[in-house]
C-alpha cells in the first residue's frame, strides 16, 4: 500500500467517524414501550417511557426494559460504526481501529 492509498483510507475513515457521530440511534423495548437515543459517540440523549405500559409497584419490569433498550441502542451503534468503517477501509484489518 503506497502512501496515497493510506491518505484515502484516512480521509474516509475521519468521513465514516463524522457521519457516525452525527447519527441518532434508537434502541427499543416492550414494543416501545421504552426508547433510548443515542449518538454514534455512545451518549444517550434521551430516555421515553411509555408511563401506561408499566405498573408503578412493579419498578424491577420497568428497570429490565431500560437496560435492554440501552444494550439494543448501543447494539445499533455498534453495528452502524462496523459498517461506516469497514466500508470506509475496503474491510482491512488496521490495528486500534475497530
Amino acid at each position: 500500500m503506497n502512501m496515497r492509498e493510506i491518505q484515502k483510507i484516512q480521509q474516509k475513515v475521519m468521513e465514516a467517524q463524522e457521519k457516525l457521530e452525527a447519527s441518532q440511534f434508537v434502541g427499543t423495548a416492550g414494543g416501545g414501550a421504552v426508547a433510548i437515543t443515542m449518538t454514534g459517540k455512545f451518549e444517550v440523549t434521551a430516555v421515553k417511557i411509555d408511563p401506561e405500559a408499566f405498573n408503578p409497584e412493579d419498578i424491577s419490569e420497568l428497570e429490565v426494559m431500560v437496560l435492554a433498550a440501552a444494550k439494543d441502542a448501543f447494539t445499533k451503534v455498534a453495528d452502524a460504526q462496523q459498517k461506516l468503517l469497514g466500508a470506509a477501509t475496503g474491510n482491512l484489518k488496521i490495528p486500534g481501529l475497530l
